[in-house]
């Protein structure tokens, strides 16, 4: 199995040990005599599978030792990672092709959660699979709630957002280090349970916070994207978007680290004007070709369009990745509470208007006070409070005008000059002239209301359930999770290589008594029934779980 994360392998292997299968991994963590003793259980045929991230594959006593034992499958996992169109771009896996080259009686096969069509195209070129066949399963991701709102108050969003996530497993993205320690140190204060993660700690704290999250629960991950595509745990209930991602994979890779176990979740996205701008910039400034430059401005285009879309955001997010015809999901929050529309063809032509008088220099701030008529000493100092254009949008408020803003760069009406200081100027002529001359409309969405705190919509609507569990029920599967807990802490894994959070719903539900009930529980397997089956079943009885545990 080659797979870049050196952080997923122990987890895969401990899970794969867990079911009785003979699996290991070789890579920089692994200490040398144990490397070796791995490699000559390998020529004895004494493992089943082998994860090996591809920069160590590559190298030639690697592939001396390839050559030595019988290979019956070579799986290349994150396969998006060979397309200079992914996310998550490896040159390193432009090389995979040697499989084929040197062991072409072998099969392969290149995997991925994330792939539009030009990323799939890529891996089969790339990777050099031929007529290989291509098994296209749903994105569909029906247990995670879908939620994007404006970024006003973010702190006080995330605040309001964690209350209805008290004591459950989450992930926290932003876009920069510092970032990403203020916020942890901020929810800290707050009393709740948060750690950080980035490429500026030095190795020994990021294995300490993300072994502490793997093994613990009710844990919160405030990272950078360098978190993540090592972390298999099923239980992460919520993932929030401080920052936007860099497209719609980015976004749909992440948000798909909630809710792994099926289990009801949610995602939260917050995003503004300079979030996008900022996205635009670093597509600027990098040395990438044009071509790759125009096919992420295009990935951008699509992420903001998701982003300010009325429609069903699930139906948005299947049609990019060209799963179409889906029905309304009536899980996301444009299904939930509707967005308001309304004709915004003169407030575009005001909007663009000021923009243009005052120059095309300046940032939506100080447009939006000249447009409410606020005299300011910018607006002074520059005469801006004599222009025609002077206090000619008094119909809405700043927050009104900060949407309307928003949605225009979104719609790329307006543009961010990220070469100068941010400033706004007008978009191409072909979208902006026909608006200013009335020969097209344009329609806006209506940002909801800020909800006051202690408000909101009702709990059954404004928090994703798992499958409820009465009272008896719900007492039973905390006492199975200490259960779970302390035989995963007892062996130093994380407790859901022993049993999901979904398996658990299930034993409290239906009270298996004998080992016959417990193995129709689904993720019961035969290897796990034998090794837990007793401690569980006692539990199940009415044994008190710490109890079990330390007899275990």
């Amino acid at each position: 199995m080659v797979s870049p994360l050196i952080a997923l392998m122990q987890d895969q292997v401990e899970a794969l040990r867990q079911l009785g299968v003979r699996a290991a991994a070789l890579n920089s963590t692994i200490p040398f005599r144990e490397a070796m003793a791995i490699e000559q259980a390998m020529r004895r045929g004494e493992i089943d599978l082998v994860y090996v991230a591809p920069e160590r594959l590559l190298t030639e006593p690697f592939l001396r030792l390839l050559d030595e034992i019988e290979i019956a499958l070579f799986a290349i996992d994150e396969a998006h990672c060979v397309s200079q169109w992914g996310h998550d771009f490896r040159p390193e896996y432009r090389r995979l092709t040697v499989l084929h080259e040197q062991w072409r009686h072998v099969p392969r096969v290149a995997l991925t959660a994330t792939a539009d069509a030009p990323t799939r195209a890529d891996i089969q070129t790339h990777l050099d699979l031929g007529q290989g066949r291509v098994f296209l399963s749903s994105f569909d991701r029906p247990n995670i709630r879908y939620r994007v709102a404006p970024k006003e108050t973010p702190r006080q969003q995330i605040k309001d957002f964690l209350d209805r996530h008290q004591g459950e497993a989450g992930i926290i993205y932003c876009m920069s280090r510092a970032k990403v320690e203020e916020t942890a140190t901020w929810l800290t204060s707050e009393g709740i349970d948060a750690l950080p993660y980035h490429a500026g700690l030095d190795k020994d704290a990021r294995a300490r916070n993300q072994d502490r999250f793997l093994k613990e629960d009710g844990l919160v991950m405030v990272a950078t994207i360098a978190f993540g595509m090592g972390i298999d745990k099923p239980d992460v209930r919520f993932v929030i978007h401080l920052d936007l991602p860099k497209s719609l994979e980015a976004y749909y890779q992440e948000t798909g680290r909630a809710g792994r176990d099926g289990l009801a979740s949610e995602v939260l996205m917050l995003y503004g004007t300079p979030d996008i701008a900022r996205i635009y910039q670093l597509i600027e400034a990098s040395e990438a070709a044009d071509t790759q430059k125009r096919v992420e401005r295009r990935k951008v285009d699509a992420l903001v369009g998701f982003c300010e879309t009325t429609r069903c955001r699930r139906q948005v997010l299947l049609d990019y990745f060209d799963e179409h015809g889906t029905q309304p999901c009536g899980n996301c929050d444009t299904c939930l509470e509707p967005a308001r529309t309304f004709d915004g063809t003169v407030i575009a032509q005001k909007a663009l208007s000021a923009v243009y008088r005052t120059g095309q220099l300046f940032g939506a701030a100080h447009v939006i006070d000249v447009l409410t008529g606020t005299v300011t000493d910018k607006v002074r100092q520059f005469g801006h409070d004599k222009l025609s254009v002077f206090g000619i949008g008094s119909e809405l408020d700043k927050r009104g005008w900060k949407a309307v803003f928003r949605q225009l760069v979104a719609h790329r009406l307006l543009v961010v000059d990220t070469a100068g200081h941010g400033g706004l100027r007008l978009g191409d002529n072909e979208t902006c002239r026909p608006l200013l001359r009335g020969e097209t409309s344009l329609t806006l969405r209506e940002d909801p209301a800020p909800r006051r705190r202690g408000r909101g919509p009702a709990r059954d609507r404004s928090r994703p359930e798992r499958p409820s569990l009465a009272g008896e029920d719900e007492t039973m599967f905390q006492a199975l999770r200490r259960l779970r807990l302390a035989l995963a802490r007892a062996q130093g894994v994380p407790p859901y290589v022993i049993f999901h959070d979904a398996t658990l719903v299930e034993m409290a539900r239906n009270r298996p008594l004998d080992e016959r009930a417990l193995a129709e529980i689904p993720g019961v397997a035969s290897t796990k029934l034998s090794r837990y089956g007793d401690a569980f079943l006692a539990v199940l009885q009415g044994e008190d779980p710490e109890a079990v545990a330390d007899g275990f």
